[in-house]
């Protein structure tokens, strides 16, 4: 009888230490009775912490989500998906673009010409009337301005690596006798420009400029790489584009210090730093020169042509006094490490974080909570919530519990809670397909990944149907490549891998492996075997997990898995490329620059293309994107490298999601009309389907507003 009375009380006492430790703040009942401030809260809640709040380094949806209440960049799209400012004002874009004169070219009907009739030709050719053609009069039209820039020495000097021996590179002297140059100034960025040129100049006059004649490099090095090193010292053609931004004055980070030009350019020169790893540097790579004009006027101009420059420059901005090279050393003393070691990757401030956004960060309870308090000097205004509790909550069932209590603002709602949720009169929702996919990524640097045809049958071999049948309820749609389905550089020609066990049995046999007398698939005595990892807290990756296993196993293939707490998965198996094969999924932008994700050169350890993919037919389409400011170019190149890379099948690639959020009707837009009356208006989701785009002017209620229209 004893033992029947502990048995029912310590469970019991478990239930009750649980719901002391989940069901921390009052709920709605409550708060009407006694706690007013609850209203003033919005708590959501996630499956993982955050892992870094400095926008610069992290890569993670959790620190990005803090990341963007914290910190502000210099632009943003709106709810149309046009740029507008935030802490820019303004900007201007236009190029500046050159030449060196060839003096072994001849100039069609003039035969060779020096500088000052080069100028002369194109002033005459503005004013012909009309041009050529299409192109060559608008890129005409295009130049405002025309300068001579006399010949002129100057010396690089570089390491440079000696083939592919290992080693110390050496250092090698450029010395350069450059001849006289022409800059063009130009309205708007033109790509077509040097095209254009060459019809006026002779289809020549580009092409056979030898730079090698004007250098010397000083030891000599292999031909190869003296061809690319002249190339780049002295480039016969090079596009600028300039991107000028306009600073809002009076701006202050959290800590009161005012925010200037310096801190952009800081910010720039922290991600470039090789110290500091950051995951963003090939945004930023293309950028020449950041200059500070004045405390709130930025020039930025850049190697070549960019296309997607400006949307970079919405990235957070740094506060450069407190975190420049002065900050961090007396940090590195004060903690007794190596100052000459010490990065920002290491500082107190990625735990700390100040920023200009429009919420102050207050307090980080690792695996517990996140908390930010509203900025009273935010520059649009402030916030109308005053606290922004960002809670971690690993388990499902207790985010739906705590978010039916009123204890939660928000959660992932799960695919099977959408139908009925939407039809509760409590709650309102929002859905759309994602701007995303999930998928199963190979580490393609180990063995059997290596092998297309064994990454190809590992996808054949696994029913994606019936997990978006039956795991997310259908609240999704099959993807075959990397680009957001919602646009057209999505190619929708190309068709999903069947669901096929059998050949995807033929092609693992073509690729060496047979089953053995107990079933299993080997090659050369050896067992496929390999381990599948996820992140905890993702139910719907858990389950595909299971899926895949048990569809593999089915084939003969010896599959382990393994469940990680995110932080550890990402920091000690992702970001140190630990793994085998592994199920993520990319939140992705509007724009179709891949090269982070894709690039060759984007392989090494904290680098997103962490599969280790390298195609060198997709690094040039990768590139040509990059630099393509014509649509259906760009839309063309899209496309072919989608056809690449659902071939070479690095990932498997599964679903985008149909995105559905709930929230409380009590949750409303509150604005002000031009009469100074206070009105309530409903969320609304943008055109990509960011139901917070207008967060800031959220509130939360007693009781659910009537709205215009409604009885």
């Amino acid at each position: 009888m004893t033992i029947r009375k502990i048995l029912i009380i310590v469970p019991a006492l478990i239930i009750v230490f649980l719901l002391q430790s989940y069901f921390w703040v009052p709920t709605y009942e409550q708060q009407s009775r006694g706690n007013p401030d609850r209203l003033n809260e919005y708590i959501t809640a996630s499956i993982g912490d955050a892992s870094l709040l400095n926008p610069i380094l992290s890569a993670d949806s959790a620190s990005s989500e803090i990341n963007n209440l914290v910190y502000e960049g210099l632009i943003d799209y709106n709810e149309d998906l046009r740029f507008r400012g935030r802490l820019a004002r303004s900007w201007k874009i236009y190029e500046e673009a050159f030449f060196y004169i060839n003096d072994n070219a001849s100039v069609p009907s003039m035969g060779k010409v020096g500088p000052e009739q080069i100028i002369e030709l194109l002033l005459k050719a503005k004013k012909r009337i009309p041009p050529s053609n299409p192109q060559e009069k608008a890129s005409l039209e295009n130049i405002e301005e025309i300068v001579l820039l006399p010949a002129k020495e100057f010396v690089i000097t570089r390491l440079e690596k000696e083939g592919k021996t290992p080693g110390q590179p050496k250092e090698i002297t450029i010395r350069v006798t450059a001849p006289p140059r022409i800059k063009l100034v130009l309205k708007e960025v033109d790509q077509f420009l040097f095209q254009s040129l060459s019809r006026i100049l002779g289809e020549d006059y580009f092409r056979t400029f030898n730079g090698e004649k004007y250098v010397r490099i000083t030891p000599e090095i292999d031909p190869v790489k003296r061809s690319k090193v002249v190339q780049e010292a002295l480039p016969p053609t090079e596009h600028n584009p300039v991107i000028i931004f306009q600073l809002r004055p009076d701006v202050k980070f959290h800590d009161g210090h005012p925010f200037d030009a310096y801190d952009v350019k800081f910010t720039y020169e922290a991600i470039m730093n090789p110290k500091n790893l950051s995951p963003r540097l090939s945004d930023y790579e293309p950028v020449k020169e950041v200059t500070v004009v004045d405390p709130l006027t930025v020039r930025i101009i850049y190697k070549r042509l960019y296309s997607p420059a400006l949307g970079t420059w919405a990235m957070g901005i740094l506060p450069e006094h407190l975190l420049n090279d002065e900050a961090l050393k007396k940090e590195a003393i004060q903690s007794g490490k190596d100052p000459d070691k010490f990065s920002m990757r290491q500082s107190r401030f990625n735990r700390h974080p100040i920023g200009c956004g429009p919420f102050v960060f207050k307090e980080w309870k690792s695996d517990q909570y996140i908390l930010l308090e509203r900025y009273d000097q935010y520059w649009e205004g402030p916030p109308h919530y005053s606290r922004f509790y960002y809670r971690i909550i690993p388990d499902p069932l207790t985010q739906e519990m705590e978010f039916y209590a009123g204890t939660a603002d928000a959660y992932a709602v799960r695919p099977h809670q959408v139908e009925r949720l939407k039809q509760d009169p409590t709650y309102q929702s929002f859905s759309g397909l994602s701007f995303g996919y999930s998928y199963i990524g190979y580490n393609m640097r180990r063995e059997p990944f290596n092998d297309p045809r064994v990454r190809r049958a590992l996808g054949m071999a696994i029913d994606v149907d019936k997990i978006i049948e039956y795991v997310l309820f259908g609240q999704g749609e099959r993807i075959t490549g990397p680009f957001v389905k919602q646009t057209d550089y999505y190619n929708k020609y190309i068709q999903p891998l069947p669901y096929d066990p059998q050949g995807a049995l033929k092609l693992l046999e073509e690729a060496g492996w047979r089953r053995n007398p107990e079933g299993w698939l080997e090659k050369n005595g050896k067992r496929l075997q390999f381990t599948l990892i996820t992140n905890s807290g993702n139910e719907l990756r858990k389950a595909i997990l299971t899926v895949a296993q048990d569809a593999w196993k089915q084939i003969g293939i010896d599959v382990r898995t393994d469940i990680l707490e995110w932080a550890v998965f990402i920091q000690e198996r992702v970001n140190k490329l630990d793994f085998d094969a592994l199920i993520l999924g990319w939140s992705m932008g509007i724009e179709p620059d891949l090269y982070q994700l894709w690039h060759s050169s984007q392989t090494n350890p904290y680098q997103l293309n962490f599969v280790g993919f390298k195609n060198e037919a997709a690094d040039d389409l990768i590139i040509k994107i990059r630099q393509e400011y014509d649509h259906d170019q760009q839309v063309a190149y899209c496309h072919r490298l989608h056809e690449i890379i659902a071939k070479e099948q690095p990932y498997t690639f599964l679903y985008v999601s149909k995105w559905t959020a709930v929230l409380d009707k009590r949750i409303v837009v509150k604005e002000t009309d031009a009469e100074g009356k206070v009105i309530y208006k409903k969320i609304t989701p943008t055109k990509t389907g960011n139901y917070m785009f207008y967060f800031n002017r959220w509130i939360k209620l007693p009781e659910t507003p009537l709205f215009s229209g409604e009885g």
